[in-house]
């Protein structure tokens, strides 16, 4: 009974987003009625479950962290949004689509280039929604629909963020169950690699409008081996930290040489200095995000500046504002616009122009996130994944959708990662299975389910103006979020068999 009601907002919501074209702030809404309901009456949240604190102190409580987790989230978006329409009002928009246009007039794989090697690589170097925010945008220039170029990203950084922001998922994962990083990060990236060709598949099957062809076929499968082979690689030998990074520089690089030169006759000439000067704000924000991330000295520092809250009970936030990637994606908009030459006043007006659109993203924002904190504190996370052990020592084959529940709930796949790890690393000795197996199993589902979780459709919806329409971005992720997850499971049950 108990997951049932917990699973009740979230199938609620995605019947009035995926079923009725409900907008995710009014779907968000409803389903947040429906957790309270739930939570107080049903899990004795405010009562038995954070009594000192009472419904109307833990409820309160609740919301403070949903506002601040929103704020976290739109200063990722807000940034992101600017610079899309400082790029869109500059013409470097243009002038970036006329670059990947000289390397192929095709654009299914130009697709791939963005969603496949751009997309993941932001997602290793940044991460928290920053590859969706900045891919979305490039491919809806290339002529994508809004719908298609938001789940085309969501789709193609899958594999990508398991090893994303430099590991971190993996790394909290090493702090909760006490096994190293680089012993989590080889199960991990095998599980990805058996299937992420799928992924590529999906991209290329997706951006044909769903007609399969051949051609595109093989070129999905190149791309899969450019950036599997140096991600498999780099997780076998050197750790989480760089996998998803050098996976997309280095393959990205291949699949966009082998393009050119299969496309020889067929491209165009490539204007170098209207691309580079057009590049500017994202090679600022990659050159910002690589050294912060990289360098000790700096990267300490940046930490140092912390914000943080607390009300009676375990609710808080925090964040270092300065280590921020949307603090990153702020710098590279003023100072890839100042490079460009932009006025102060294209820079205010495009900043004006985000905040426009930002209204009903808070609202939508606000609502599935205090659902997920709800769910959290209240225990209802707990109870879904105790009933889904119950399979016995069939439970790989269910613990990569724990994880998904855990990101597609949180948005995140550390929070899932850091949520859930536990509980898989005592299933696994309570049922006499390999404890690493089902800790990569818990990391690859949390992977997965980004790519539906609400907070990433919303945040990619907002960057292409698809506000009140993200339930058509759910319905093409979905069925390849769930797909990829039964097939998940069917490897993490061959792992746990085979892997110490």
């Amino acid at each position: 009974m108990a997951a049932l009601v917990a699973t009740a907002p979230l199938a609620l919501i995605v019947l009035l987003m995926a079923a009725l074209r409900w907008s995710a702030a009014n779907a968000g809404l409803v389903g947040l009625v429906a957790a309270t309901v739930g939570a107080v009456g049903f899990f004795g949240f405010g009562t038995s479950i954070h009594g000192e604190q009472g419904i109307a102190g833990a409820l309160i409580g609740t919301g403070a962290e949903a506002i601040f987790s929103a704020l976290d989230i739109l200063w990722i978006i807000l940034p992101a949004l600017s610079l899309y329409e400082l790029q869109q009002r500059s013409g470097a928009i243009d002038a970036i689509r006329t670059g990947l246009i000289s390397l192929s007039s095709d654009k299914t794989l130009l697709a791939i280039i963005i969603a496949w090697f751009f997309a993941p690589f932001m997602e290793g170097a940044a991460g928290f929604g920053t590859p969706i925010a900045l891919a979305a945008p490039l491919l809806v220039s290339l002529g994508f629909t809004p719908v298609v170029a938001v789940a085309l990203p969501l789709i193609g950084h899958v594999a990508g963020t398991s090893f994303g922001a430099l590991g971190t998922p993996i790394l909290a994962q090493a702090d909760v169950s006490g096994i190293s990083g680089n012993s989590i990060a080889l199960p991990t990236a095998l599980l990805h690699t058996g299937l992420a060709p799928l992924l590529v598949l999906s991209i290329v099957f997706i951006a044909s409008t769903g007609r399969f062809q051949a051609k595109y076929a093989a070129w999905a499968v190149l791309a899969a081996v450019c950036f599997l082979l140096p991600y498999l690689a780099l997780a076998t030998w050197v750790g989480p930290e760089l996998p998803t990074i050098g996976g997309a520089l280095a393959g990205g690089f291949a699949f966009a040489f082998v393009l050119r030169w299969m496309h020889a006759e067929q491209a165009e000439a490539l204007d170098a200095r209207s691309l580079a000067i057009a590049g500017l704000p994202y090679a600022v924000l990659v050159g910002l995000i690589l050294v912060t991330r990289l360098v000790p000295q700096i990267r300490d520092t940046l930490r140092q500046v912390v914000l943080e809250w607390a009300l009676p009970g375990p609710f808080g936030g925090r964040i270092e504002p300065l280590y921020h990637p949307g603090t990153m994606l702020l710098a590279g908009f003023l100072f890839g616009g100042l490079l460009q030459a932009c006025k102060l006043a294209d820079l205010a007006g495009a900043v004006a122009a985000a905040v426009r659109r930002l209204v009903p993203v808070a609202v939508a924002l606000f609502a599935m996130l205090a659902i997920a904190r709800l769910m959290v504190h209240a225990g209802m996370i707990e109870a879904l994944a105790a009933t889904a052990t119950r399979t016995g020592r069939a439970w790989p084959l269910l613990a990569p959708s724990v994880g998904a529940i855990g990101s597609f709930i949180t948005g995140s796949t550390t929070v899932s990662n850091i949520l859930l790890t536990d509980l898989q690393q005592a299933a696994a000795v309570r049922l006499g299975l390999p404890v690493l197996a089902l800790i990569a199993a818990q990391g690859f589902g949390a992977a997965v389910g980004n790519c539906a979780a609400l907070h990433n459709i919303i945040t990619g919806a907002a960057t292409v103006g698809l506000q009140g329409r993200e339930g058509d971005i759910l319905r093409t992720t979905g069925p390849v979020c769930l797909g990829y997850l039964a097939l998940g499971g069917i490897l993490a049950l061959g792992l746990a068999r085979w892997f110490p």
